[in-house]
Protein backbone atom coordinates (compact mmCIF):
# COMPACT_ATOMS: atom_id res chain seq x y z
CA UNK A 1 0.00 0.00 0.00
CA UNK A 2 1.16 3.94 -1.07
CA UNK A 3 0.54 6.66 1.51
CA UNK A 4 1.37 9.96 0.23
CA UNK A 5 2.26 12.56 3.61
CA UNK A 6 4.17 16.07 3.47
CA UNK A 7 8.06 15.93 3.73
CA UNK A 8 9.76 16.17 6.57
CA UNK A 9 13.62 17.24 6.77
CA UNK A 10 14.71 13.76 7.91
CA UNK A 11 13.15 12.51 4.39
CA UNK A 12 16.65 14.51 2.65
CA UNK A 13 19.40 11.36 2.58
CA UNK A 14 16.32 8.65 1.11
CA UNK A 15 15.30 11.58 -1.39
CA UNK A 16 19.18 12.11 -2.14
CA UNK A 17 19.58 8.84 -3.00
CA UNK A 18 16.27 8.53 -5.23
CA UNK A 19 17.36 11.30 -6.88
CA UNK A 20 20.96 10.35 -8.11
CA UNK A 21 19.04 6.85 -9.31
CA UNK A 22 16.82 8.89 -11.13
CA UNK A 23 18.61 11.62 -12.80
CA UNK A 24 22.61 11.28 -12.23
CA UNK A 25 22.62 13.99 -9.23
CA UNK A 26 22.19 14.25 -5.78
CA UNK A 27 21.07 18.25 -5.14
CA UNK A 28 21.03 17.95 -1.58
CA UNK A 29 19.35 21.03 -0.46
CA UNK A 30 15.79 19.53 0.58
CA UNK A 31 16.81 19.21 4.06
CA UNK A 32 15.63 23.20 4.84
CA UNK A 33 11.73 23.62 3.64
CA UNK A 34 11.11 27.13 3.33
CA UNK A 35 8.41 29.73 1.79
CA UNK A 36 9.64 28.85 -1.71
CA UNK A 37 8.73 25.61 -2.07
CA UNK A 38 6.79 22.28 -0.29
CA UNK A 39 7.49 18.81 -0.58
CA UNK A 40 5.48 15.34 -0.53
CA UNK A 41 6.84 12.01 -0.03
CA UNK A 42 5.43 8.79 -0.98
CA UNK A 43 5.88 5.48 1.18
CA UNK A 44 5.32 1.87 1.22
CA UNK A 45 5.49 -1.32 3.20
CA UNK A 46 9.68 -0.42 2.78
CA UNK A 47 9.89 2.80 3.48
CA UNK A 48 10.01 6.36 1.48
CA UNK A 49 9.37 5.14 -2.14
CA UNK A 50 8.79 8.59 -4.17
CA UNK A 51 9.11 12.52 -3.58
CA UNK A 52 7.73 15.55 -5.32
CA UNK A 53 8.76 19.28 -5.11
CA UNK A 54 6.45 22.31 -5.81
CA UNK A 55 8.41 25.78 -6.41
CA UNK A 56 6.11 28.98 -5.36
CA UNK A 57 6.20 31.35 -8.49
CA UNK A 58 3.99 33.48 -10.43
CA UNK A 59 3.69 33.58 -14.18
CA UNK A 60 2.15 35.75 -16.55
CA UNK A 61 -0.88 34.78 -18.42
CA UNK A 62 -2.29 38.20 -20.44
CA UNK A 63 0.18 40.55 -18.74
CA UNK A 64 -1.07 39.80 -15.15
CA UNK A 65 1.55 37.73 -13.01
CA UNK A 66 -1.03 34.46 -12.01
CA UNK A 67 0.05 32.02 -8.48
CA UNK A 68 2.00 28.73 -10.43
CA UNK A 69 3.09 25.66 -8.66
CA UNK A 70 6.24 24.56 -10.73
CA UNK A 71 5.99 20.97 -10.37
CA UNK A 72 9.87 19.39 -10.03
CA UNK A 73 11.96 16.98 -8.54
CA UNK A 74 9.28 13.90 -9.35
CA UNK A 75 10.68 11.05 -8.42
CA UNK A 76 10.19 7.29 -7.90
CA UNK A 77 12.21 4.75 -6.57
CA UNK A 78 12.61 1.78 -9.27
CA UNK A 79 11.49 -0.59 -7.03
CA UNK A 80 7.90 1.19 -6.84
CA UNK A 81 7.22 1.93 -10.63
CA UNK A 82 4.27 0.92 -12.34
CA UNK A 83 2.26 0.93 -9.06
CA UNK A 84 0.71 4.60 -9.16
CA UNK A 85 3.09 5.75 -7.04
CA UNK A 86 3.75 9.00 -9.45
CA UNK A 87 -0.24 9.33 -9.64
CA UNK A 88 -0.45 9.03 -5.66
CA UNK A 89 2.17 12.05 -5.89
CA UNK A 90 0.55 14.36 -8.25
CA UNK A 91 -3.06 13.95 -6.86
CA UNK A 92 -2.40 14.70 -3.58
CA UNK A 93 -0.47 17.78 -4.51
CA UNK A 94 -3.19 19.23 -6.54
CA UNK A 95 -5.40 19.28 -3.44
CA UNK A 96 -2.31 21.02 -1.77
CA UNK A 97 -1.73 23.47 -4.92
CA UNK A 98 -5.07 24.92 -4.14
CA UNK A 99 -4.95 25.00 -0.35
CA UNK A 100 -2.11 27.30 -1.39
CA UNK A 101 -3.58 29.64 -3.78
CA UNK A 102 -1.53 27.79 -6.89
CA UNK A 103 -4.27 28.28 -9.70
CA UNK A 104 -2.33 26.95 -12.32
CA UNK A 105 0.75 24.56 -12.15
CA UNK A 106 3.83 23.58 -14.72
CA UNK A 107 6.38 21.35 -15.46
CA UNK A 108 9.33 20.37 -17.46
CA UNK A 109 8.41 16.17 -17.95
CA UNK A 110 10.74 13.67 -18.58
CA UNK A 111 7.62 11.37 -19.03
CA UNK A 112 4.75 13.36 -20.80
CA UNK A 113 2.34 10.57 -20.53
CA UNK A 114 1.97 10.11 -16.44
CA UNK A 115 1.58 13.89 -16.51
CA UNK A 116 -1.16 13.88 -19.35
CA UNK A 117 -2.94 11.14 -17.68
CA UNK A 118 -3.31 13.42 -14.55
CA UNK A 119 -4.29 17.00 -16.64
CA UNK A 120 -1.29 18.64 -17.59
CA UNK A 121 -1.05 19.31 -21.49
CA UNK A 122 1.83 20.99 -23.54
CA UNK A 123 1.77 24.34 -24.02
CA UNK A 124 5.19 26.18 -24.63
CA UNK A 125 8.91 25.40 -24.11
CA UNK A 126 12.30 26.45 -23.30
CA UNK A 127 14.13 27.09 -25.91
CA UNK A 128 18.11 27.98 -26.65
CA UNK A 129 19.58 28.43 -29.85
CA UNK A 130 23.44 27.82 -30.67
CA UNK A 131 25.06 29.72 -33.30
CA UNK A 132 28.51 30.45 -33.97
CA UNK A 133 29.85 33.84 -32.60
CA UNK A 134 29.90 35.58 -36.41
CA UNK A 135 25.97 35.31 -36.27
CA UNK A 136 25.42 37.11 -34.29
CA UNK A 137 27.11 40.07 -36.04
CA UNK A 138 24.32 39.80 -38.89
CA UNK A 139 22.74 42.86 -37.89
CA UNK A 140 22.26 46.31 -39.33
CA UNK A 141 24.19 49.01 -37.24
CA UNK A 142 22.38 50.86 -34.87
CA UNK A 143 21.57 54.53 -36.06
CA UNK A 144 23.65 56.49 -33.35
CA UNK A 145 26.25 55.46 -31.32
CA UNK A 146 25.35 53.04 -28.03
CA UNK A 147 27.67 52.05 -26.01
CA UNK A 148 27.78 49.42 -23.41
CA UNK A 149 28.92 49.72 -19.82
CA UNK A 150 29.29 46.72 -16.92
CA UNK A 151 26.67 46.39 -14.73
CA UNK A 152 26.44 46.65 -10.79
CA UNK A 153 24.76 46.97 -7.81
CA UNK A 154 22.92 50.76 -8.55
CA UNK A 155 21.75 48.85 -12.18
CA UNK A 156 19.77 45.68 -10.44
CA UNK A 157 16.59 47.67 -9.87
CA UNK A 158 16.36 49.30 -13.18
CA UNK A 159 17.59 45.62 -14.81
CA UNK A 160 14.57 43.74 -12.94
CA UNK A 161 12.13 45.73 -13.81
CA UNK A 162 13.41 46.13 -18.09
CA UNK A 163 12.77 42.28 -17.49
CA UNK A 164 9.18 42.65 -16.04
CA UNK A 165 8.40 45.34 -18.43
CA UNK A 166 9.07 42.88 -21.73
CA UNK A 167 8.15 39.53 -19.50
CA UNK A 168 5.02 40.77 -18.98
CA UNK A 169 3.82 40.85 -22.74
CA UNK A 170 4.62 37.09 -23.17
CA UNK A 171 2.45 34.23 -22.04
CA UNK A 172 4.58 31.80 -19.71
CA UNK A 173 7.46 33.60 -18.30
CA UNK A 174 8.29 34.24 -14.43
CA UNK A 175 7.94 37.33 -13.04
CA UNK A 176 11.30 36.25 -10.90
CA UNK A 177 9.93 38.02 -7.70
CA UNK A 178 9.71 36.59 -4.03
CA UNK A 179 13.12 35.12 -2.13
CA UNK A 180 13.45 32.32 -4.77
CA UNK A 181 15.04 35.84 -7.43
CA UNK A 182 17.55 37.29 -5.56
CA UNK A 183 18.79 40.04 -7.88
CA UNK A 184 22.20 40.32 -6.74
CA UNK A 185 23.14 36.90 -7.78
CA UNK A 186 22.91 38.04 -11.42
CA UNK A 187 26.36 39.93 -10.71
CA UNK A 188 27.87 36.89 -9.99
CA UNK A 189 27.86 35.78 -13.80
CA UNK A 190 30.94 36.59 -15.66
CA UNK A 191 29.49 39.20 -17.61
CA UNK A 192 26.23 41.77 -16.57
CA UNK A 193 26.57 44.81 -19.21
CA UNK A 194 23.91 47.08 -19.84
CA UNK A 195 22.76 49.88 -22.41
CA UNK A 196 21.79 53.15 -20.47
CA UNK A 197 18.50 54.94 -21.21
CA UNK A 198 16.61 57.75 -20.22
CA UNK A 199 15.64 56.23 -16.18
CA UNK A 200 17.43 53.36 -16.43
CA UNK A 201 18.59 50.34 -18.49
CA UNK A 202 17.73 50.25 -22.41
CA UNK A 203 18.92 46.86 -22.23
CA UNK A 204 21.04 44.30 -21.12
CA UNK A 205 22.67 40.78 -21.08
CA UNK A 206 23.80 38.67 -19.01
CA UNK A 207 26.82 35.16 -19.82
CA UNK A 208 28.66 32.57 -17.81
CA UNK A 209 31.61 31.35 -19.93
CA UNK A 210 31.36 27.27 -19.92
CA UNK A 211 34.31 25.41 -18.11
CA UNK A 212 36.86 23.78 -20.40
CA UNK A 213 34.56 24.63 -23.25
CA UNK A 214 34.76 26.74 -26.00
CA UNK A 215 31.09 27.74 -25.18
CA UNK A 216 29.26 31.10 -23.79
CA UNK A 217 26.07 30.93 -22.50
CA UNK A 218 23.68 33.98 -22.62
CA UNK A 219 20.96 33.69 -20.21
CA UNK A 220 19.08 36.87 -20.94
CA UNK A 221 19.26 39.50 -23.57
CA UNK A 222 16.63 41.83 -23.18
CA UNK A 223 16.13 45.11 -24.79
CA UNK A 224 13.60 48.36 -24.76
CA UNK A 225 14.37 48.76 -28.42
CA UNK A 226 16.69 47.35 -31.45
CA UNK A 227 19.30 49.43 -31.22
CA UNK A 228 19.76 48.55 -28.11
CA UNK A 229 19.12 44.66 -28.61
CA UNK A 230 21.45 45.57 -32.06
CA UNK A 231 24.37 46.70 -29.88
CA UNK A 232 24.25 43.73 -27.74
CA UNK A 233 24.19 41.13 -30.27
CA UNK A 234 26.96 42.94 -31.82
CA UNK A 235 28.94 42.51 -28.52
CA UNK A 236 28.27 39.00 -28.65
CA UNK A 237 29.45 38.97 -32.26
CA UNK A 238 33.13 40.31 -30.82
CA UNK A 239 33.71 36.68 -29.13
CA UNK A 240 34.94 35.11 -32.36
CA UNK A 241 37.82 34.00 -31.90
CA UNK A 242 37.65 33.13 -28.34
CA UNK A 243 35.25 30.69 -28.70
CA UNK A 244 33.59 28.33 -31.12
CA UNK A 245 29.72 28.97 -29.66
CA UNK A 246 27.43 31.07 -28.40
CA UNK A 247 24.06 28.74 -27.17
CA UNK A 248 21.34 32.05 -26.08
CA UNK A 249 17.88 31.50 -23.91
CA UNK A 250 14.97 32.71 -26.01
CA UNK A 251 13.68 35.82 -23.62
CA UNK A 252 12.70 38.62 -25.49
CA UNK A 253 10.46 38.41 -28.80
CA UNK A 254 11.99 41.28 -30.50
CA UNK A 255 15.75 40.00 -30.09
CA UNK A 256 14.46 36.16 -30.99
CA UNK A 257 12.09 36.98 -33.68
CA UNK A 258 12.94 40.51 -35.49
CA UNK A 259 16.82 40.91 -34.91
CA UNK A 260 18.83 37.51 -34.64
CA UNK A 261 19.36 36.67 -37.91
CA UNK A 262 19.12 32.48 -37.78
CA UNK A 263 20.99 30.35 -40.68
CA UNK A 264 19.37 27.85 -42.76
CA UNK A 265 21.03 25.20 -40.60
CA UNK A 266 21.26 26.04 -36.58
CA UNK A 267 20.68 23.70 -33.80
CA UNK A 268 17.39 24.81 -31.54
CA UNK A 269 17.14 23.01 -27.98
CA UNK A 270 13.83 22.78 -26.92
CA UNK A 271 12.93 21.86 -23.65
CA UNK A 272 8.78 21.20 -23.90
CA UNK A 273 6.89 22.85 -20.90
CA UNK A 274 2.98 21.30 -19.77
CA UNK A 275 0.29 23.13 -17.76
CA UNK A 276 -2.23 22.17 -15.77
CA UNK A 277 -5.32 24.51 -14.22
CA UNK A 278 -5.56 23.70 -10.42
CA UNK A 279 -8.46 26.00 -9.67
CA UNK A 280 -10.38 27.12 -12.55
CA UNK A 281 -12.42 29.56 -10.83
CA UNK A 282 -9.61 31.02 -9.55
CA UNK A 283 -7.38 30.44 -12.65
CA UNK A 284 -9.75 32.52 -14.89
CA UNK A 285 -10.35 35.48 -12.33
CA UNK A 286 -6.58 36.13 -12.02
CA UNK A 287 -5.31 36.36 -15.50
CA UNK A 288 -5.49 39.36 -17.82
CA UNK A 289 -7.42 38.96 -20.97
CA UNK A 290 -6.98 40.23 -24.43
CA UNK A 291 -8.35 43.98 -24.45
CA UNK A 292 -11.16 45.10 -26.39
CA UNK A 293 -12.82 41.01 -25.92
CA UNK A 294 -16.84 40.96 -26.40
CA UNK A 295 -19.13 39.91 -23.66
CA UNK A 296 -19.90 36.50 -24.10
CA UNK A 297 -20.17 33.34 -22.06
CA UNK A 298 -19.84 29.61 -23.01
CA UNK A 299 -21.34 26.67 -20.71
CA UNK A 300 -18.50 24.40 -20.28
CA UNK A 301 -19.60 20.81 -18.90
CA UNK A 302 -15.93 19.68 -17.00
CA UNK A 303 -14.40 16.44 -16.77
CA UNK A 304 -11.29 16.39 -14.43
CA UNK A 305 -11.41 12.98 -12.14
CA UNK A 306 -8.26 14.20 -10.40
CA UNK A 307 -9.46 17.49 -9.05
CA UNK A 308 -12.78 17.28 -8.25
CA UNK A 309 -13.54 20.68 -7.61
CA UNK A 310 -13.43 21.42 -11.01
CA UNK A 311 -15.57 18.97 -12.57
CA UNK A 312 -18.95 19.82 -13.30
CA UNK A 313 -21.42 22.24 -15.07
CA UNK A 314 -19.86 26.49 -15.06
CA UNK A 315 -21.26 28.94 -16.96
CA UNK A 316 -17.78 30.95 -18.30
CA UNK A 317 -18.51 34.49 -18.53
CA UNK A 318 -16.64 37.57 -20.45
CA UNK A 319 -17.64 40.85 -19.41
CA UNK A 320 -16.28 44.38 -19.56
CA UNK A 321 -12.97 42.74 -20.48
CA UNK A 322 -12.53 40.60 -17.32
CA UNK A 323 -13.90 36.82 -16.73
CA UNK A 324 -15.28 34.85 -14.47
CA UNK A 325 -16.26 31.36 -13.83
CA UNK A 326 -19.89 30.24 -12.05
CA UNK A 327 -21.68 26.87 -11.11
CA UNK A 328 -24.67 25.75 -13.66
CA UNK A 329 -25.49 26.73 -17.20
CA UNK A 330 -26.51 24.16 -19.90
CA UNK A 331 -22.83 21.82 -20.13
CA UNK A 332 -23.14 22.11 -23.88
CA UNK A 333 -19.52 22.72 -24.19
CA UNK A 334 -17.91 19.33 -22.55
CA UNK A 335 -13.87 19.70 -21.55
CA UNK A 336 -11.32 17.94 -20.40
CA UNK A 337 -9.16 18.73 -17.70
CA UNK A 338 -6.05 18.84 -20.76
CA UNK A 339 -8.59 20.67 -23.12
CA UNK A 340 -8.56 23.54 -20.52
CA UNK A 341 -4.80 23.80 -19.67
CA UNK A 342 -4.00 24.12 -23.96
CA UNK A 343 -7.51 26.39 -24.27
CA UNK A 344 -6.23 28.13 -21.16
CA UNK A 345 -2.48 29.04 -22.45
CA UNK A 346 -3.73 29.19 -26.17
CA UNK A 347 -1.42 26.62 -27.07
CA UNK A 348 -3.76 25.28 -29.85
CA UNK A 349 -7.60 26.10 -31.27
CA UNK A 350 -10.75 25.36 -30.23
CA UNK A 351 -11.01 23.01 -33.39
CA UNK A 352 -7.97 21.33 -32.60
CA UNK A 353 -8.82 20.73 -29.16
CA UNK A 354 -12.13 18.80 -30.81
CA UNK A 355 -10.23 16.99 -33.34
CA UNK A 356 -8.08 15.43 -30.19
CA UNK A 357 -10.74 14.69 -28.38
CA UNK A 358 -10.70 17.16 -25.88
CA UNK A 359 -13.33 19.10 -26.29
CA UNK A 360 -16.98 18.41 -27.54
CA UNK A 361 -19.28 21.31 -28.99
CA UNK A 362 -18.67 24.68 -30.75
CA UNK A 363 -17.23 27.97 -29.02
CA UNK A 364 -15.17 30.15 -31.52
CA UNK A 365 -15.08 33.05 -29.18
CA UNK A 366 -12.73 31.04 -26.82
CA UNK A 367 -9.83 30.96 -29.16
CA UNK A 368 -10.55 35.01 -29.40
CA UNK A 369 -10.27 34.91 -25.58
CA UNK A 370 -7.08 32.83 -25.22
CA UNK A 371 -5.67 34.40 -28.72
CA UNK A 372 -4.76 30.90 -30.23
CA UNK A 373 -3.00 29.37 -31.83
CA UNK A 374 0.30 30.49 -30.15
CA UNK A 375 3.03 28.61 -27.58
CA UNK A 376 4.21 29.74 -24.29
CA UNK A 377 7.73 30.99 -23.72
CA UNK A 378 9.41 30.15 -20.54
CA UNK A 379 13.31 31.51 -19.60
CA UNK A 380 13.54 29.54 -16.42
CA UNK A 381 13.77 25.88 -15.91
CA UNK A 382 13.20 24.24 -12.31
Amino acid sequence: MVTVRPFHPEDEAEIVRMRKVAFGNESPDWGVQSATWWGVVAEDDAGLCGSLRAWDYHQFFGGVAVPMAGVASVTVDPHARGRGVGGALLVTSLARMREEGQVVSTLFAATPPLYRAYGWERVGALEHVTLPPAAFGWVAKPAEPTPLRHAGAADLTGIHQLYLDIASTVDGMLDRTGPLFDTAKLLTLDTVNVVDGDGGPRGFYSTNRRPRTDTLDVHDLVARDADAGRAMLAALASWSGQVDRIQLRRCDPLVWDLLLSLPGHHTTTVEPIMLRIVDLAAAVAARGWPVGLPDFAVDLDVTDEHAPWNAGRHRLVFESGKAHVEPGGSGAVRVTARGLAAWYAGAVTVGDLRRAGLLDGDAPLLDLASRAPRRLSIADSY
